[in-house]
């Protein structure tokens, strides 16, 4: 492990962010403090986008023009948006109100 690998997270749970490279975005609601998924999935990210591995990474609830998904996305490609909430149909299962580019983190989510 480096020392890049025990970094703060630079987003939290509750806010909306945009992929830098791809037009999506979406509200976070877990974070990984560095990668944990598999070799597979970071494999088939093309060579010359692929994000590092020591840093955290974001499971965000996500849209974009055509669709709602879950993204699993690293911090290097993800910008704060102010734009407004998501219209992901599991936002108002994990979150409360939206204010000021963040959704309110009802106290039965936090650890």
């Amino acid at each position: 492990m480096t020392a890049m690998s025990r970094q703060e997270a630079k987003f939290r749970i509750g806010e909306v962010v945009r992929h830098r490279l791809y037009p999506f975005r979406g509200v976070i609601f877990d974070v990984d403090p560095e990668f944990s998924s598999s070799q597979e999935w970071w494999l088939s990210i093309p060579e010359d986008v692929r994000p590092r591995k020591d840093q955290p990474f974001y499971h965000l609830l996500a849209e974009n023009e055509a669709t709602t998904y879950v993204a699993y996305v690293s911090e290097q490609n993800l910008l704060s948006d102010a734009s407004g909430p998501v219209n992901h149909p599991q936002v108002p299962e994990l979150f409360g109100d939206f204010r000021e580019g963040y959704y309110a983190v009802p106290e039965r989510r936090l650890n």
